[in-house]
């Protein structure tokens, strides 16, 4: 077993901000027994016009930064492909470790309207870049959204596409755990297998409405706490190699 992509020492050297999340990660993945695995690390950032005081108060940015503490670990190349979306695609960035501090924010700053909530759209984006980059590794796809589809049908027809892919989609909600805006992705994780899917390719879990004050060992551990599973059964159907 190789140890993390990115170690203790280049990350105090580059990203300082991250050591505390950086430990914090190292702690998660070692429970899961996914220490010293690889896998590319995707960000999809819902863009819509509810998710404006999130990223006004520095929310999206803070999960930003912990999504890419984990990544440290996983991802070999030291940057996060994110997606922000909308009614449409609205950026596809890299975001890098080093120099992450304040990235987030200032992309979506850039972005202008905030549209609606287009799931499918964001997830045919990070299929085709996960094809194109001619990745073996799995990936983990964080996908972070404040509320349900605009077409619930397409999203339903895009993580099923995607199941015969080695990516694993871990979607988070933000906001009122008693919103009904949540059901559908509490449907979407319960999708059947094989009558929909070969394989439990997604999880969900609500981070709240003040995702901040989600403790970071929590946070992590509800990352990743699906992936070792997934990777195990995708490896039996084949999808996943090595």
């Amino acid at each position: 077993m190789t140890g993390s992509a990115m170690d203790l020492r280049t990350i105090q050297e580059s990203a300082p901000a991250l050591v505390s999340l950086y430990k914090s990660a190292a702690v998660s993945l070692r429970k899961h027994g996914l220490e010293g695995g690889r896998a590319a690390v995707y960000l999809v950032l819902d863009y819509s016009g509810s998710m404006r005081p999130y990223y006004d108060d520095g929310s999206v940015q803070a999960f930003a930064d912990r999504v890419l503490g984990l990544s440290a670990h996983l991802d070999d190349d030291a940057r996060v492909p994110v997606v922000f979306f909308s009614t449409d695609v609205d950026a596809v960035e890299e975001v890098p470790i080093a120099g992450h501090e304040g990235r987030v924010t200032a992309i979506a700053a850039g972005l202008g309207h905030m549209g609606k909530t287009a799931y499918h759209l964001a997830m045919d984006t990070v299929i085709d870049h996960y094809l194109d980059s001619g990745a073996t590794a799995p990936a983990l796809v964080v996908f972070q959204t404040d509320g349900g589809p605009v077409d619930k049908l397409a999203a339903e027809k895009y993580l099923c596409k995607a199941a015969r892919l080695p990516l694993f989609w871990q979607f988070v909600g933000f906001g009122n755990t008693r919103s009904s805006q949540f059901d559908f992705l509490r449907r979407l994780d319960d999708l059947p297998v094989p009558a929909r899917r070969p394989v439990d390719n997604s999880g969900y879990f609500h981070a709240g409405p003040d995702p901040r004050a989600v403790p970071d060992a929590e946070l992590y551990d509800r990352l990743v706490a699906r992936f070792p599973a997934w990777q195990a059964e995708a490896r039996a159907a084949g999808i996943l190699r090595g």
